[in-house]
């Protein structure tokens, strides 16, 4: 399968120490891959350095043939993200954010069709601020698909969702691989990368710790389940 994010000994610090430090991954086109890990992992600042948000220290990242941070004006048109921060004025309409995203891209998807897609057009004119969290993460993946990615990065998508709607939500992510998406997914949910990611990566202390499919982790460290895998090769505790 095609390569189309490859990272080499990447790095990067901030004044309170080293965030990445020496990542090497491959992501394949058609696959929901994973970066799992604790809050404070690195898993925010890779994303971030392969979405061209972020300039890395040291190594090579490459994501559809680009360089993320040099050529992210060429790059923006063929990926979409959201991230952990992500928001929406309150008074905008779910309509309005569609259109005017779609607007920021050389050939984007018709908005109206993305919308309808998503289950969206019945809360058109519905303001953001009145919109559930379930369907505040509905909206979100339909903005980050309204430009025709490639790629999308979804960074945390599924935190503050009851059960009912993170159910909801792991089932449009599938759906974003039937349409041909590769997927990156940033979670520190054990159950949600067994159930969604053909492979992932473990990060921890800005460093992967372990890397493949959920079997393949479960099986590496001798556990019952990925949340025991998770502990085992983090050596952490469970909560």
């Amino acid at each position: 399968m095609t390569a189309i994010i490859e990272i080499n000994d990447l790095t990067k610090s901030y004044r309170t120490g080293k965030a990445v430090d020496g990542v090497t991954l491959t992501v394949r086109r058609g696959e929901i891959f994973g970066i799992a890990g604790p809050n404070g992992a690195g898993k925010t600042t890779l994303v971030e350095c392969a979405s061209g948000l972020r300039r890395p220290d040291g190594g090579t990242l490459r994501v559809l043939g680009l360089d993320p941070y040099e050529d992210r004006h060429a790059l923006l048109q063929r990926i979409g993200a959201q991230l952990q921060e992500a928001a929406l004025p309150d008074a905008i309409k779910v309509g309005e954010a569609l259109r005017m995203y779609a607007s920021f891209y050389d050939r984007p998807a018709d908005w109206r069709a993305v919308m309808d897609a998503w289950g969206l057009s019945d809360r058109r004119r519905v303001r953001f601020a009145n919109l559930s969290g379930g369907w505040k993460q509905r909206l979100f993946i339909a903005l980050a698909l309204v430009g025709n990615p490639e790629v999308v990065f979804l960074d945390e998508l599924t935190t503050g969702l009851d059960p009912a709607a993170r159910r909801t939500t792991w089932g449009l992510i599938r759906e974003m691989r039937e349409r041909g998406v590769t997927v990156v997914l940033v979670t520190h949910f054990m159950d949600e990368a067994e159930a969604l990611c053909d492979r992932l990566a473990i990060v921890d202390r800005g460093r992967v710790v372990a890397e493949g499919s959920p079997a393949e982790l479960i099986a590496k460290a001798g556990a019952g389940s990925l949340e025991n895998a998770y502990f085992a090769l983090t050596e952490r505790e469970p909560a």
